[in-house]
Order: C-alpha cells, then structure tokens, then sequence
C-alpha cells in the first residue's frame, strides 16, 4: 500500500468521522420515517395485553358467561329439540343461539379491541399510512436476507421466543406442581366440580402467563426503542445538509442579507436630501430630522448610521446642501434611542426644537407649525 502523507490520512479519518452516525435524530427525519410507517412498536405488547386482559374479562364475566351457555343448552334441551323440523324452525332456532352466543361473547371481543388500540396507540400514536404496505423487493434479495438472519434483531428475536418458551413452561410447572394433590384427586371429583376446578386452574395459568408475557413485552418495547433510535442516527454531514435544506445554504443567505442592506441603505440615502438637518458627533454618528408641522407631530428621523454610513449621509447632506450640526451627546442619544422612521421622543423634545430653529435662523427660513398648538 501506498504511504500517505500525514495530511492525507488526517483527511480520510475526518471524513469517516463526519459519516459516523452519531447525531440524535432531527425532528424532521423522525417525521419523514414516521410517514413511512417507521415507528417504535412492539409486535409482543398488543398480544399480551389481549391476552391478559381476555383471561382478566374471564376472571370476573365467567360465571355469567357459564350461566348463559347452561340457558343456551338448557333451551336447547327442554325447547328446541321438542320444535317440528321445518326450516322456519331451524332457521329461528340457529338465530336465536347466534344472538346469544354473540351477546355472551360481546364483552370479551370489546375488551380485546380496547385493548390491542391501546397497545398501538401508546406505542406509536395515531399512525395511518400506506408507505408499509408498498412491496420492497430488495427484501427478495438473498444477500439481504442472509444479513437479516445474521442481524443483532434476528439474535433477539431468537433469545425472546427461548425466554417465551422458559417463562411459560416454568409457569406452567409451578402452577401444577401446586396442585398436583387436587389433580391426582380428579377421579373423585363429580363432573360439575371437575370443570370449574379446571377452568380455575386454566384461568390461573392464563393470568400468570399473560402477567409473565406483558412484563417480557415492556422489556422488547424497550429494545424496539432503542433499536430504532439507533437506526436513525445521523451523521454531521445529514445534519449539515438537512439544515441546508430546511434553511438554505448559509453563504446564499448572507448573500441575500447583504444585498437587503445594501437596498435599505440606498432607500435610506434618498431621504437625507430631503432632511433638515443632520445632526452629528462629528465622526462617529450621523442622524438626519426632518419636520413637518403640518404633517408630523414631531420631527422625525428619516436616517441614521454610524462610522462608514455615517460619513455617507454626511457627504450626501453636503451634495444637496442639508445643514450638518455637530451636536455629540444629541447625535449619540438619536443614534441609540430612535428607529428610522420615528419620531423623536419626549425627553428630546426641547434639544431638537433648539438645533432646528438655529438651522431656520441661519437659512432665514421661519419654523413650520406644528399641527399642536
């Protein structure tokens, strides 16, 4: 290999250090991923929530639930077998169960609805898009593939469904080796003793794993979060040019700025002629008045600037013959206090006043009225 010089390498490492992703994502980039349906969400949360919450509904709804299907079997037994078969009958029959059956069910389907949208919801918020849906065929890719099954996501994947496996087998274990005295006495048991203790006992294993598997949910979401906060890291570079982008290219704005002062100037340079007076510090500051009692209810300053702009308003005053005053404290409390444009304030009042009538006397012109009297 070549020897390169130092600055050569130099070189090289910051431009890989520029493309290292190490900056948080952009409020921009997370909105542009999330149209594309790239969110944080665990596939694991929603199911065992749904999970939980159906054996949590059973826990309280299931007496009422085995009491509606012992009516449903009892009608069946003692009314609708005594019915003539005509397909009236049996028409009324089968739709008089499917109401019941439907209206003994509604409240687990609700709770099961409830609860995968609040699982999607408190993961990812209202998302609706079609970006998911588009067929990627690079995923068609082997190469793509073999690095998908080879990725750390695979490898996790793979240690949740062992930990799934282990969590509800030894569950499952502990449950039953408590109860190994009351299921070796099964052959005792009448048959209505029999199911409710089996239905107790499933519904225990059911809670408990459900339980075990939410916990194991919020550790994946976890994971998916950070997962995914990493995969949208950006490098100095991405920032740099998002912010272009958003902004515009710094050198093109201070280009722009530029050229907006430059036109302010010139539009500021062609009030001084029509100034009264331009009062100055000599040097440093340069404010031109002008008044109008008929007009203006007081003087105002039609331009001001300092050092470089404030030897070309003296300069144009003198073009046009415009008085130049040289008043220091005056021109430095103009310069701070008043905006082009304004009038002057309160406290200036009787200053100004002074510096114009001594400008009027000397060009032997009388002092305009003002609107006040």
């Amino acid at each position: 290999m070549m020897d390169r010089p130092a600055g050569a390498w130099l070189a090289l490492d910051l431009q890989l250090f520029a493309q290292e992703k190490t900056e948080k994502a952009t409020p921009k980039k997370r909105q542009d991923a999330r149209k594309k349906g790239q969110v944080a969400k665990s596939m694991e949360l929603p199911s065992a929530l749904v999970m939980l919450g159906g054996f949590a509904v059973l826990a309280f709804y299931g007496p009422q639930m085995g009491g509606g299907l012992m009516n449903m079997v009892r009608l069946t037994l003692t009314e609708y077998l005594l019915w003539d078969v005509t397909e009236r009958n049996v028409g009324a029959m089968f739709s008089e169960l499917l109401i019941d059956g439907a209206l003994l069910l509604l409240p687990i389907f609700a709770a099961v609805v409830a609860l995968a949208l609040l699982a999607g919801y408190s993961q990812v918020g209202f998302l609706f898009t079609g970006q998911s849906l588009v067929p990627k065929f690079n995923k068609l890719n082997p190469i793509e593939g073999a690095k998908q099954i080879l990725s750390l996501r695979s490898v996790v994947e793979l240690i949740k469904a062992f930990l799934k496996v282990i969590i509800i087998g030894l569950i499952a274990f502990l449950i039953l080796w408590g109860e190994r005295s009351n299921l070796l006495a099964f052959a005792s048991l009448p048959l209505t003793s029999t199911l409710k203790y089996v239905s107790s006992l499933v519904l225990k294993l059911g809670l408990f794993v459900a339980g075990a598997l939410v916990v194991l949910a919020l550790f994946d979401f976890a994971y998916q979060k950070w997962d995914y906060e990493k995969k949208l890291r950006m490098s100095k570079q991405e920032v740099k040019d998002e912010y272009k982008k958003m902004e515009g290219d710094p050198l093109i704005k201070a280009k722009i700025r530029e050229k907006q002062r430059r036109m302010a100037l010139m539009r500021m340079m062609q009030e001084v002629p029509k100034a009264d007076v331009v009062v100055t510090n000599p040097t440093h500051y340069a404010v031109a008045l002008k008044y109008d009692g008929e007009t203006m209810e007081a003087p105002q300053v039609v331009a001001k600037g300092a050092d470089y702009v404030a030897l070309r308003i003296r300069k144009t005053a003198e073009e046009h013959g415009v008085p130049l005053m040289e008043n220091k404290p005056l021109a430095r409390a103009l310069y701070t206090q008043v905006e082009i444009g304004e009038t002057i304030p309160q406290q200036l009042f009787q200053a100004v006043a002074e510096v114009l009538a001594y400008v009027y006397k000397t060009r032997g012109k009388a002092p305009p009225l003002s609107k006040r009297r």
